[in-house]
């Protein structure tokens, strides 16, 4: 059985996050990892305080198992749900998209354990003096916002920099990028795209079969003008934002309005031509709808597999 310190510090049996993506990590999702042994994580998203607390009441509904939250710190309403999570004592606390650190003195107050996603080694020794409990070092392979060092590049140097436990993210379907994770010094790892597809995300189903139609090659980095790049699949609407930020014509505003809603398009709608379907380059590994805690039993059996039959190079 895989235990790892991430186990002990989430209170979690398998070291397996889900990823906080906006409109689809919602209650029901959250809570079939947690039960399935994994962390379950709701995203606040650009959601205002009372979508929060009643998604927050929902998921202690269906688990009593531990949970998380993730607060993207560029939305709007960051501060209202810094408060909220705070006061509803949520076990777990990630972020994104910014710097979490004044917020975090209140959050131990309250006796979350605060997991900052990081791209870089200066974000994860910022967080880390801070007081946060772990880190999740994510890689550009991934899905939705995405920096530039490849997960295989960032994790070990986050790894070094830090005597924190690390949470590897970005490229991560199966057991084979668990056992590499770990042999790259992580202590567990955060999955987004693969747990689109479980049976208990209430993701629009033509967003699911993107997924699972998804080659090696389906997904595009778009947003680099603007300084906030993000991963989805190719559609029309992503080729036309790409044709769009490499015309000089366009201005920045324009580019802002281009995307705006998008996401909810393609998660809620399920709209091909104008939604935005964020997914990780793992995609093309992505091949059934599965109940999370299947995902999750399915990955760490591949994953011991894999870290037991490693001696076989070792002479």
């Amino acid at each position: 059985m895989i235990n790892t310190p991430i186990c002990d510090i989430a209170g979690i049996k398998y070291p397996i996050f889900q990823g906080g993506m906006a409109w689809i990590s919602e209650a029901e999702l959250a809570a079939a990892v947690s039960n399935g042994g994994g962390l379950g994580i709701i995203s606040a998203m650009n959601a205002d305080a009372d979508y929060l607390r009643a998604q927050i009441l929902k998921v202690r509904q269906l688990t009593n198992r531990p949970f998380g939250v993730n607060i993207m710190l560029m939305s709007p309403f960051a501060e209202q749900v810094a408060k909220v999570v705070a006061e509803e004592k949520v076990p777990v606390v990630t972020t994104g998209a910014g710097n979490p650190t004044k917020y975090m003195e209140a959050w131990h107050a309250a006796g979350i354990k605060v997991m900052p996603l990081v791209a870089s080694v200066a974000m994860a020794r910022l967080v880390a003096k801070a007081g946060a409990a772990a880190v999740i070092a994510e890689g550009g392979e991934s899905g939705g916002h995405v920096g530039d060092t490849t997960t295989m590049a960032l994790v070990p140097q986050v790894c070094d920099a830090t005597d924190l436990p690390v949470v590897a993210a970005g490229g991560i379907a199966d057991g084979r990028g668990v056992a590499a994770a770990f042999m790259l010094g992580a202590s567990g790892v955060q999955l987004g795209t693969r747990f689109i597809v479980a049976k208990e995300c209430k993701v629009h189903q033509n967003y699911k079969d993107k997924v699972i139609k998804a080659t090696d090659i389906s997904t595009i980095a778009t947003g680099k003008r603007l300084g906030h790049p993000v991963r989805s699949i190719k559609t029309p609407f992503s080729r036309n934002y790409l044709k769009a930020e490499y015309d000089s014509s366009v201005s920045d505003a324009q580019l802002e309005e281009l995307g705006a809603g998008a996401l909810r398009l393609a998660a809620v709608e399920g709209d091909s031509e104008k939604g935005c379907f964020l997914a990780g380059q793992i995609a093309g590994m992505v091949k059934k709808e599965q109940l999370a805690a299947e995902i999750i039993e399915e990955i760490i059996k591949e994953a011991e597999t894999m870290l037991r039959s490693a001696e076989k190079w070792v002479k």
